[in-house]
Formats: C-alpha cells, structure tokens, sequence
C-alpha cells in the first residue's frame, strides 16, 4: 500500500516523531528510577554511621549461598542470632539490648487464595532482638520491623527474602554503630516461617512477651529482586503512610497499590500483624521488579538490582527512626482507648510518589473536596464560557458538545483497549505459542502501542467534522474552536469523571485521575494564551500545550510503565487456565493493559495534537509498523535463562501400611498458557526419557488432577492440564524403610448422641526433609483438635463431598497426635499427602535434562488414604 503525503501530513508525521522521541525520552528516565540507576550503593568500607548496600549483601551471600535456602533453616537462624550477638558486644552504656530465640507452634484457620485451610504447627523459629534504653520498661511503646529468612521450594531466597533480613541486620548494626539510642523500643524479628502461610509471625503475635507494646511495624518483603522498594499495603489508619511520608529518601508508595493489592493472589505478614491478629499500624513494603526470579533457583545473589538495597535500607532506617521518634506511638492497650481518633481509624489517605523524588500526602477529607473539582469545573464551565454572553440556551447547547467530547474521548480509550486485544488474538491463530513478549517485554510495546494509537485516533477520524449543538453565527467563532473547544472539555470530563467515581467507591486511586485532569486545566490555559498570539491551529500552540503537560506525563509513563513491567512479569507465575481460553488469556490481558497504559499516557494530548496527528495516512502507518512488530515477535522464543518458564515436577508415591508402595508415577505441571506439550516439544532430551512420541497429545495421555498435587494446595488450583506418567519405585524402597501413616491410637469414644470421636496419631516416617504434611478429611466431621476445635469452612474439589483441609508443618522426632469428632456412624476418610524435598536418583537425572530456560520445581509426594 503506497503513502501519498500532504503538506498537512509531513507536519503530522513530524508531531508524531516528536512525540516519539519525547515519550522515549521519558521513558528512558523512568526506567533509570525504576532499576535505581540514580542510586550509588556505598562499598563495604562505608562509613559505620552510613547503611552500606555491600555490607547488606555479605549477609545475603551467606544466606543464599553457603546456607542452602529452606533445608538451612537451622543454619540461618544460628548465623542470624550470631550476627545480633556481635553487634550486642560492641554496643555503647546507654543501650539495653535483649535477644532471644523464640519457638513458636499453634494452630488456626484462614482464606488464602480465596480457599479456606486450616493450619497446624510447630518448632518453628523466630530470632528476636530489641535495642532500647537503659530506662526502658517492657510495656514501652515499640516499633517493629520484620523479615522472613525461611525460602520456597528449591530456591535460594537471594530477593525474598534473603534481601529483607540482610536489609534489616544492616539497619540494626546502623542503629548501635552511629550511636543512636532509640526514644522507644525496637524490635527486629526475623521470622523463619512465612512462605508455610505466615506461621512464624503468627506465632509471635500470638504469643510473645513483647506484642501488646508493638505500636506501629514495618514488614519488610520481596516479590522479585530488586527496583523501588514499594508500599504495597498501609494501616490501620492513615498514620504509617504519613510517617513514610515525612521520612523515606527515596520513597515509592501510592494508594492505588491498596485497592488492588487485594485481588492479587498472595499475601504477607503484615496479614498477622495488621489485619487478622494484631490490628497494629503499619507498612507492607515490597521490592516490586525482578519477579522472574521470585520463587525460581534463579533468585540468587547476582540477581538482586544494584542500588535498591541500598535505597531500602535508607528508606527503612528513616521511617523506623520517625516511628520510634512519634508522640504518636501508642501501645495496644493505649490504641483501643484512641480507636475513635483520627489517626487509629479506618479511613485510607491519598498519597503517591513523584518518580521516587519526593511524596504527596493528604487526607480522606482532602479528598473529598480536591477530587471533586474537576467534575465540578467541568458541569460550570459550559455555562461560565457561554451564559453570561449569549444565554442560557447557548450554555446548555455547549454543555451537550461537551459530553459529546466525552463519549468521543471515552470511545477512543476504549477502542486503545480493544485493538491491542484483537491484534493479539490475531497473532496466536497463526503462532504456535503464547507469551512471546515474556522475555522480551520491548515487544508488548512495540506490537501494542502503534495499534493503541490507531484506536485513540480512530474517533478523531470519523467525526472530522464535530457534531455541534451551538450554533456557530450566534457565537461568531469557528467550527474549528469551538470542536476543538468541545473535544477537549470532553477529555477533561472524562478523567474528572474518573476521578469521582474512584471518590464514590471509596477507592484510594483517585489521584491518578486527578493529575492528569489538574495538568489539563492548566494545559489548556497556556494554549489558550499562546491561541492570542500565534493562532488556533499552530505548532506552537500545539507546543506550548505538550509542555505543559509534560509533568504528568512523565507521570503516567511511570506509573503505567512500573504496572506493565511488573505485570509481564508475574504472568509466568499467575495459573494456567484450561484450554482454549487459557492460552489467549495472557496475551489478551497484557494487551490490554498496555492499551490502557497508553489511554492514559498519550490520551490528553489527542483533544489538540489530533488535530494533526488524525491523518488517514498516519493510521496506515502505525498499522503497518503494528502488523511488522507481530510479524517480527512472533520469531522470538517466549522464555530465557533471565526468564525462566516454571515447571512443577512431582514424583508421586501412593503408598499403604507405612512401607508398602502401590504406585509410582512422575507427574508435571505448568502456570503459564504454553501447555506441556510445548514444554515438551522444545525439551526433546525430556520427552525422549519420558517416551513421548510426536503424535503424543492431552486426548491420549494420562491427566493428574487436583487430588494428586495437594501437597501443594491450594496453591495447586494454579495449575492446569497437569500429566502423569510410569516411574519405578526401587529406589524409593532403598532409600526410605518407612512412609507416612496414620492409624488409631486408642478405641473410638462414643457418645450418646451418636457422635464419635477418633484419636489418631501420624508418622512421617523416615523422610528426610518434610516440607508440609496435608490432611484432605471427608465424611460427618463435627470438630477437631485443631485451631480452638473450630473447623474452616469446608471446601468442594472437582464435584466431590465437602472436605476439610488441615496443613501440618514443622519439624520434631515426635508424631502427631490428634482427634477428630464424627456426628454420626458414617465413615471419616482422610487422604495424607507429604511433601519431601529429596529425590531418588533417577528423577534427579530427569530434572536435569529440562532445558536451562525452564525452572522445574521439584519434590517426592506420599500419597495415602485411610478410613476411619
């Protein structure tokens, strides 16, 4: 298709370029905050009044390296307990430094992942250490701030959370080294048990000594490697936020991470200590990038960002410094005769951070007034610009232009949505996998934005000639201004409309409206002025506009750029959906989101940079270089070693009479759209052991459903179009004498009202390295042992009996010993599942033949079945 330019589409082509380059000139700084490439981490020899980004990563070698993640628990917590017992000898007279090794067990009930799970548990390790004054009594107010040392399955914790603890040594050697003696308590916890459902901190809450002084905390976390160290979560109360506020250095945090944070499908300590148990003030901050590492063998000590440890800990040392320093700090006890007050209420603030430079905070009440504006301005201003010349009648005629604009400027936002949508379901008809941006997120941009345009411009293309309800010889202006005029209050009405509905839900994002509709005014305004002296339809106008917008821009590319970054990466870790849809709904939801992104970030200059970027000639360009970015990404493989794809792989024993194996099979998994049929297809070494043949599909193999991964529950309801295949058990029956049981202790109590109770007791046998033990119970269960004798809420799996699910965890010689109540005769039958961190040989010599792009997560589970 040939181009045929204008002299109009020359200086189009020439806005379009020039927006290019200042959109990647923005984007360019954005990327340089995100990765805290301004940030200079200081070196080993730093001064001992300085956090020191090297020193914090000695801690995170020693963690990650020479101790071995979950199996080095023991290990971690001795190297943890010394370090504080170093910085205890060499702390000044005027310090009173307490540390203790706290062994926790309990038992509770809770949702996670939107299932219910009942949680039994025991020896697991907290390391405890307050830094206070002389003076200092047990019930002082205190301060703190926690980190998990304990890893996932097969990896290292370099980022999560090997980091957080690393983080917090340094800032307690800070504390004591620079001579600063705390105003009130700190307390450090480093917790060894939070990737088991946050059993560690749990147990603290519930039973330390210190909890009830705890009067404001920061949990410290990572969700990949590295970047800006967000506030993901905060409250109860606008409090913390404030703090943070007033004190980070280089702060990342912004109330919008609070609605969302909700949905997505994880959870931290701050749970324990801030919502289900403790209802203490607080801060769930979180490394935001690097999440391909995040759970994976990847997430080693040479992942980890340079420059984020060492803006984290600045952040940390300042806020925990302010918290402790606040009149406001309050225990407990002091906190429930406060609960009427301003700052131990419930009611969310508004707050974000400008490019980590500096923050904006106000309050709810703020809010309220501020976010209502532009609505505001947006209803009066037809009838400010029209009634007091030409009537009332003319106001009305502008105000229903107005809201033209608005279904115009709502309707290309749309359609940036949905065109990326399309062209992505267009590019899997014809490819054989998914996620191809995956590894390379430049390619959702680069296939998805010149699309996004095309639908922004779409509406400006169609209705050249603007519908106006004001009559162009009464007002004696031009059809030009007055549909630019129209347009643009349009735009306006639209976020502003934005903004208020965010007021309404009570939603705490608001403020991303609000910007992009505050900088309009005030974008317009200089348009307006330049209009007088350089024309309507000028570059310079058209110039001077853009500058003035240029703020919140810079603004939406790094907001929006943060949110897509961070969404491309969690996409290979978000569930599998099964087929067919599954394999569009990645593809579809980044799309979408860089459609929105783009909405966003390029949708208020289209009221005047329309004005010449709405070239049919243009359209056909930006579609043309859209078709040549799928053409082009579509030869790129979706995964790399920087960006591996997770496989689960389970060698499943069933298993009868505590030595006795029935079964043996290998059975895989995925959480991303590409099936293990792709998996298999480019791992050749794996399918040639495995016997898979190139006629081998999902309607002739053999399936593992939920049942066979409830080891891993709930978080196996992840996972789908899972495969089994024949293992031999020899080696299992060499390496282990005994397997998991259950059985009877003593005879069934009956009672008169036709319930039952029977007492059981369960070995784990002669394993070696027990992750988790998992209990499925079916049947007339009335009660338990377990979590205060309460039951969770039962759960319904694949169409069969309501079930109760109770996980155990926690190492000791000892069995567990517990009962269980039926309400009547029918028969209790329990399914075990344990989770063994070892494998038999042969299956480590399957593991290793998966290619270097795939991270394989691998364990041994025992599965058995009683009936009581």
């Amino acid at each position: 298709m040939a181009f045929k330019f204008g002299a109009r589409d020359v200086l189009g082509f020439k806005v379009l370029f020039s927006l290019a380059i200042m959109y990647g000139l923005m984007s360019l700084l954005v990327h340089s905050v995100l990765y805290t490439k301004f940030i200079e981490p200081l070196g080993i020899d730093a001064p001992l009044n300085r956090f020191s980004e090297a020193r914090a990563i000695e801690h995170v070698r020693v963690l990650s390296e020479e101790i071995d993640g979950r199996p080095g628990l023991k290990e971690a917590a001795r190297y943890i307990k010394a370090q504080l017992e170093m910085m205890k000898e060499r702390a000044g007279p005027n310090f009173r430094i307490e540390i203790e090794e706290d062994v926790v067990g309990g038992s509770f009930n809770m949702m996670f992942l939107g299932h219910s799970i009942s949680l039994g548990y025991r020896n697991h390790t907290n390391i405890v250490m307050r830094i206070s004054s002389n003076n200092s009594q047990d019930t002082d107010p205190s301060v703190l701030m926690n980190a998990h040392f304990d890893s996932t399955l097969d990896s290292p914790g370099a980022g999560d959370c090997g980091s957080c603890v690393a983080s917090i040594l340094e800032i307690a050697r800070l504390t004591i080294d620079s001579g600063w003696v705390p105003p009130r308590p700190i307390i450090f916890l480093f917790n060894g048990a939070e990737e088991v459902f946050m059993l560690a901190a749990h147990g603290f809450i519930r039973t330390h000594k210190w909890r009830d002084s705890i009067g404001a905390f920061i949990n410290v976390e990572a969700s990949g490697t590295g970047g800006p160290d967000l506030v993901c979560q905060s409250g109860p109360g606008s409090w913390p936020s404030l703090i943070y506020a007033q004190s980070a250095i280089h702060p990342m945090a912004h109330s919008a991470a609070q609605d969302v944070f909700p949905v997505i499908p994880g959870d931290t300590d701050y749970r324990m200590f801030s919502q289900d148990y403790g209802n203490i003030p607080g801060l769930d901050i979180i490394f935001l990038l690097g999440g391909y590492y995040y759970h994976t063998s990847h997430d080693t000590v040479d992942r980890l960002i340079p420059g984020s440890m060492q803006a984290r800990g600045e952040n940390l040392y300042r806020t925990l410094k302010t918290f402790a320093e606040s009149s406001k700090l309050k225990s407990a006890h002091e906190r429930e005769s406060l609960s009427s007050s301003d700052d131990y209420n419930d009611d969310r603030a508004v707050f974000f951070d400008y490019l980590t430079w500096f923050m904006i905070f106000y309050s709810r009440r703020v809010a309220v007034v501020l976010h209502s504006i532009p609505i505001a301005i947006f209803l009066i201003m037809p009838f400010f610009l029209r009634m007091l010349n030409v009537g009332l009648s003319c106001a009305f005629a502008a105000f229903f232009d107005f809201v033209k604009g608005m279904i115009l400027h709502a309707t290309g936002v749309v359609l940036a949505i949905i065109f990326p949508v399309i062209f992505s379901i267009l590019r899997l008809l014809f490819s054989s996998y998914g996620m191809n941006w995956f590894a390379n997120p430049y390619l959702a941009f680069l296939m998805f934005i010149p699309i996004s345009l095309v639908g922004l411009l779409i509406p400006r293309i169609v209705c050249r000639l603007f519908p106006l309800s004001q009559d162009v010889e009464v007002l004696k202006m031009s059809r030009e201004v007055l549909s630019d005029e129209a347009r643009f209050w349009g735009a306006f009405g639209f976020y502003a409309s934005f903004t208020l509905a965010y007021l309404v839900a009570g939603l705490s994002g608001g403020f991303l409206t609000f910007f992009t509709s505050a900088s309009m005014l005030l974008a317009w305004i200089a348009f307006y002025l330049s209009v007088k002296f350089s024309g309507h339809q000028s570059v310079r106008s058209t110039v001077i506009y853009v500058i003035a917008l240029i703020p919140s821009l810079t603004y939406s590319v790094y907001f929006g750029g943060c949110l897509a970054q961070f969404l491309i990466e969690k996409m290979g870790m978000m569930g599998a959906v099964p087929p067919p849809y599954g394999y569009y709904i990645p593809d579809v939801v980044v799309a979408a989101i860089v459609g929105i992104v783009t909405g966003w970030c390029v949708g208020p200059l289209i009221p005047i940079c329309g004005n010449w970027l709405a070239r049919s000639s243009i359209l056909k360009f930006l579609v043309h270089l859209s078709v040549i970015a799928l053409a082009l990404s579509s030869q790129f493989f979706p995964y790399s070693r920087d960006a591996p794809k997770r496989v689960v792989f389970q060698h499943t024993f069933l298993t009868t009479d505590g030595n006795q194996i029935v079964d043996s099979s290998y059975d895989f998994s995925v959480v991303d759209s590409n099936s293990l049929l792709f998996l298999f297809k480019y791992a050749p070494e794996v399918a040639k052991e495995l016997h898979i043949g190139p006629e081998f599909s999902f309607d002739t193999a053999n399936m593992s459903n939920q049942q066979t991964f409830m080891a891993l529950f709930p978080v196996s309801f992840l996972f789908s179009g899972s495969l089994k295949f024949p293992a031999s058990n020899d080696q299992i029956l060499k390496q282990y004498k005994h397997f998991p049981h259950l059985y009877t202790t003593t005879p069934q109590v009956k009672s008169n009202d036709g319930s039952r109770r029977v007492y059981l007791e369960l070995t784990l046998g002669s394993l070696e390295e027990i992750w988790v033990a998992v209990l499925n119970i079916t049947g007339p269960l009335s009660s338990w042992s377990f979590a205060d004798n309460k039951l969770p809420v039962p759960e319904t799996a694949e169409g069969g009996p309501p079930s109760y699910i109770l996980r155990l965890t926690g190492t000791s010689h000892e069995n567990w010993t517990f009962w269980l109540e039926a309400s009547n005769s029918g028969d209790l039958r329990v399914d075990v599942a344990v989770l063994d961190q070892v494998l038999v040989d042969e299956a480590k010599k399957l593991r290793r033949l998966f290619p270097a792009w795939a991270d394989v997560v691998a364990y041994s589970s025992f599965l058995s079945s009683y009936i009581f």
